[in-house]
């Protein structure tokens, strides 16, 4: 047998703690490094520890930068000197219309358009936008104005949709940004980028980047939940998967925790048959030992995460059914919310419980509306999903401000990108479809750290490019983590060599015209 104890044929057991490495090193290791990590890392295990004498310590640290001082924090987001300042809102609610809505049908009144209808749009309005293969090879591109009125609304007048009754009854609640723009001009790079500043995968999105930095207001249910609403059918229905709601390279306990519109909110939270909660409270005891042995034996952080996951899930056992059981509503909740809300996996139904997980301190809740993709059709289908949305967002807007919580709370409602105001394919008096377009589209905010009332931005004639006050979507999202008490360019994480953020190495701004 070889006694040697960095050789790869020896019969003993060989742990990450017995390489030739300095005391202080090695407990750095236990803390932040696995021996798969480890090994993935170094690849040979003397070229790793070669390495380690260049470099001392530091090569080990996962160090995270989110206060003036730079301090190192662990694993968990402790200690992090978060938030940065007072913040406006404690808790965020992000209403997402994947598939883009169409900004020319619902908010950005163009009443010049009626007088162009399949007219060509200009050629130096269009410039040299890169298009999508659904509308690049088209002969023309002939402007399909709005098909439904716009009416004014409020004491700002502002001009709305008459497809959105509901939403314009609380236009003087609403900060509108007719100038968001982004980078892509496809679905999936467009929803990333807009969910986590990245068009890449592998990045944390919005809700983890704030549950790591300022962490749980609630002990027994998640930081972030996602809802997904149920789909119809009959509409364009783009996939939107788990990626949107990753923690990336956080810790996995940051992730979004989604609750299923069908069955059980969340799976196996009923204890199986004839084991009783004391038989449930001793096996995760007993796995939690189990845990805290692996980790004290190869110090991967993700076992912590586990531990913490294990717990959380016994809690939610018993607080889950709680959140979801709404027999106890008063009727004045079905009038403002509408029967819909009655059937699990609704729109409507899902804001109800964005409500009750407001009340019980949920940091981020963020639902997910698919459909908006309308290529064609529109006519037929953006009246049915403004009839599944406007209810269920003025009714959420209008239970939170009754209950005080919107003096604490944003609202968020955006989607990945716009649409374009010529016609995609054909065109007539009855319907016509529109393709994507990234230059510019509308979202809104309301509640804390915003101004209601407020409109910021303008569009040109054709609402095709923004003449006044761009508004990014970087800078869309460092204004969210400003409401928060959060300065995006000091909130990052140390990941691959660079100091990783939400709002990426591109410059973003706080839009400050919106602020409260």
């Amino acid at each position: 047998m070889k006694q040697h104890p960095l050789c790869s044929d020896c019969e003993e057991k060989v742990t990450p703690m017995d390489l030739p490495i300095p005391s202080g090193l090695k407990k750095e290791w236990s803390v932040c490094e696995s021996r798969r990590q480890f090994l993935g890392r170094a690849g040979k295990v003397l070229g790793w520890a070669s390495l380690a004498t260049l470099f001392g310590e530091a090569s080990f640290r996962h160090v995270t930068f989110a206060s003036g001082n730079n301090s190192q924090a662990g694993f968990g987001g402790n200690n992090l000197g978060l938030p940065h300042f007072a913040p406006k809102a404690k808790r965020a609610i992000y209403l997402f219309m994947s598939g883009a809505p169409p900004q020319v049908d619902l908010f950005d009144y163009k009443p010049n358009l009626a007088a162009q209808f399949d007219k060509d749009m200009p050629a130096s309005v269009r410039g040299n936008q890169q298009l999508t293969g659904m509308t690049a090879g088209q002969a023309r591109f002939p402007v399909a104005p709005a098909h439904w009125p716009f009416s004014q609304h409020g004491q700002t007048g502002t001009w709305i949709s008459d497809l959105l009754p509901y939403t314009a009854r609380m236009v003087d609640d609403l900060t509108l940004i007719k100038s968001t723009n982004t980078d892509a001009i496809n679905h999936e790079p467009a929803i990333m980028l807009m969910n986590t500043g990245n068009m890449n995968s592998g990045k944390p999105c919005l809700g983890a980047w704030l549950a790591y930095g300022l962490g749980s207001m609630n002990d027994n249910l998640p930081t972030f939940v996602v809802l997904q609403t149920k789909t119809n059918p009959k509409e364009n229905n783009q996939p939107v998967s788990s990626r949107l709601w990753s923690s990336g390279f956080l810790s996995s306990e940051f992730a979004g925790v989604g609750l299923r519109s069908v069955g059980d909110p969340v799976l196996y939270l009923q204890d199986p048959a004839g084991v009783d909660r004391d038989v449930r409270r001793k096996m995760l005891d007993a796995v939690e030992e189990i845990n805290r042995q692996t980790l004290a034996e190869v110090g991967d952080p993700e076992t912590n995460s586990r531990i913490a996951q294990y717990e959380m899930a016994f809690r939610m056992q018993s607080s889950v059914p709680e959140l979801t059981d709404l027999s106890k509503e008063p009727e004045s909740t079905w009038e403002l919310y509408g029967v819909e809300a009655k059937e699990p996996g609704t729109f409507a139904y899902n804001c109800l419980l964005a409500r009750r997980m407001a009340e019980r301190r949920v940091r981020f809740t963020q639902i997910y509306k698919r459909g908006w993709d309308v290529h064609d059709n529109v006519v037929g289908n953006l009246p049915v999903l403004c009839h599944e949305t406007d209810l269920g967002c003025y009714a959420l807007v209008t239970d939170l401000k009754r209950r005080g919580l919107l003096d604490d709370t944003l609202v968020i409602w955006a989607g990945e990108f716009g649409r374009t105001v010529y016609s995609q394919g054909g065109l007539s008096q009855e319907n016509y479809g529109r393709d994507h377009h990234p230059r510019c589209f509308t979202t809104w905010m309301t509640g804390a750290g915003v101004r209601p009332g407020v409109t910021f931005g303008e569009t040109d004639d054709y609402s095709y490019n923004v003449v006044k006050d761009p508004v990014h979507v970087r800078d869309f999202n460092a204004t969210i983590l400003h409401c928060l008490g959060i300065d995006h360019n000091k909130f990052t994480y140390e990941f691959q060599g660079l100091h990783q953020k939400l709002t990426s190495p591109v410059a973003a701004f706080v839009v400050q015209g919106i602020l409260a």
